[in-house]
């Protein structure tokens, strides 16, 4: 067993172990042990009305509401029906058979007869069987049965992976919903300051201390914002349809993250995040599961050659009242005894069903082999993104600081007559650029969690959980 020493310090949300390994628990971005699979996730309730709602609200009623996971739930139930039905091949089978029919005979005998009369004649005859059969040897059966076991723990990967799937989509919808919610926030701040400075210019040139060039370029600024708030607005609205298409109802304003947002850096290495998506990632598991289904396939197509043995037992009673001999009888008939079927030639079926089988079997391999490089270029991908959002908050941090020293210090300047408005206004603009640019990378380093945590197959309601407790409900935009 390769070495899972890194987990102890991983630092991903909801620390608990891993199924394979005896995982310590470590702060909030510690890898997280999967959801069971029997719904371990938060009861499908609507929220409360409240103003604003936060991620957890968000995916339950994403839980109760998604058509992508219902449809999912559907399929694993159906896929569980696989038992049933294979283990129904090896189960005795029991047939009953009933008939009733009239027959009516013109018969005209040659020569002499006794006991027998010409003429048209009626006879009817009644009849019913009883059959068991119980199979004794059946190799097609048998790794049907093992299929079937194959199919369904795919089946309940496959639901696991939507539910996995639900929470990398409410999530980034969440935060998609939330940059645009803040976009709007940022620019209402924005027009207002560059209203500001148009009033202070207009009221400067009426004086005679300014240009009208610094009331021109404050107009500008403020005819741009306004343009670029319509902008938001259509944003806005298009994601929260893309969030209400998950949870059927359009959610209210979203709580926001923490300005204090805690960004700590990754320990392990991007190789030690590669050879876990490489274990656990549930869609390597999947087709993996699809390469011993049909390893199983080829034995079913060679047990085409083999014999098939039964025991069978059969009760048949017959009645007719006549004949055209002119007797009828009442016949019973018990029948007990075992029934060997080989076959020894079908045109060649066989041979052709076991050569599908093998190249069937290549095909999932090589199918295999792709999941396993594109989930070895997600881990890296991933996990570089997440790098890059840490840096960029940390580096965005400062510049927003810096931007704020600068807007206080160029205003100053403007007053002392030292600054022009335009030199203002671009200050203002780099600093809610930076404010801006600074809760994206946040969202980003949050979905990024997320993201990684998926590709790993390790991703939890514990994590979006954590998640939730970055968020605080408020109006004002974080800085």
């Amino acid at each position: 067993m390769r070495k899972l020493f890194f987990f102890l310090a991983l630092w991903m949300p909801a620390s608990v172990t891993f199924a394979v390994s005896d995982l310590k628990q470590s702060n909030w971005l510690t890898v997280a042990k999967p959801m069971a699979l029997d719904g371990g996730a938060l009861p499908p309730t609507a929220p409360k009305a409240f103003k604003q709602q936060a991620l957890m609200e968000i995916y339950q009623l994403a839980l109760a509401n998604d058509p992508v996971l219902a449809s999912a739930l559907s399929g694993n139930q159906s896929a569980h029906e696989l038992i049933e039905q294979s283990n129904a091949l090896y189960r005795p089978k029991l047939n009953l058979s009933a008939g009733l029919s009239q027959s009516k005979t013109d018969i005209k005998f040659v020569g002499v007869s006794v006991f027998r009369s010409d003429g048209r004649q009626y006879f009817s005859t009644r009849r019913y069987g009883l059959e068991a059969r119980q199979p004794i040897f059946n190799l097609d059966s048998w790794v049907k049965i093992q299929q079937a076991k194959e199919q369904v723990s795919q089946a309940d990967k496959q639901y696991y992976l939507s539910q996995q799937d639900l929470m990398v989509r409410v999530t980034e919808a969440y935060f998609d919903v939330l940059i645009a919610q803040d976009q709007i926030d940022l620019i209402e701040a924005q027009k207002k300051a560059i209203l500001g400075q148009l009033d202070q210019a207009q009221a400067n040139f009426k004086v005679g201390t300014a240009t009208v060039t610094d009331v021109n370029e404050a107009q500008a600024r403020f005819d741009l914002v306004i343009a670029q708030q319509i902008a938001a607005e259509n944003n806005y609205l298009i994601a929260k349809r893309a969030l209400q298409a998950m949870t059927h109802q359009e959610p209210y304003k979203l709580a926001k993250v923490k300005s204090d947002l805690p960004v700590t850096p990754l320990v392990q290495s991007i190789d030690d995040w590669e050879q876990v998506a490489i274990e656990n990632n549930l869609n390597v598991q999947i087709q993996q599961d699809n390469v011993n289904i049909a390893q199983k396939q080829i034995s079913a197509a060679n047990a085409g050659h083999l014999p098939t043995l039964d025991a069978v037992a059969s009760f048949s009673s017959t009645f007719a009242n006549g004949g055209v001999n002119g007797f009828g009888n009442n016949l019973d008939n018990t029948t007990i005894g075992v029934e060997l079927n080989l076959p020894l030639y079908l045109g060649g079926a066989i041979s052709s069903s076991v050569r599908q089988a093998v190249y069937d079997q290549q095909k999932a391999q090589n199918e295999l082999d792709v999941t396993l490089r594109n989930v070895s270029l997600e881990a890296q991908r991933n996990y570089l993104n997440l790098s890059s959002s840490i840096a960029q908050v940390k580096a965005l941090e400062r510049a927003m600081a810096s931007s704020q020293s600068q807007l206080d210090s160029t205003t100053l300047g403007y007053e002392v007559g030292v600054r022009t408005s335009i030199d203002v206004l671009d200050a203002q603009q780099q600093l809610f650029s930076a404010k801006r640019d600074l809760l994206q990378a946040r969202y980003d380093y949050l979905v990024n969690i997320i993201r990684l945590k998926f590709v790993t197959g390790l991703v939890s309601v514990q994590d979006l959980e954590e998640i939730n407790r970055q968020l605080v409900m408020g109006n004002a935009v974080d800085g």
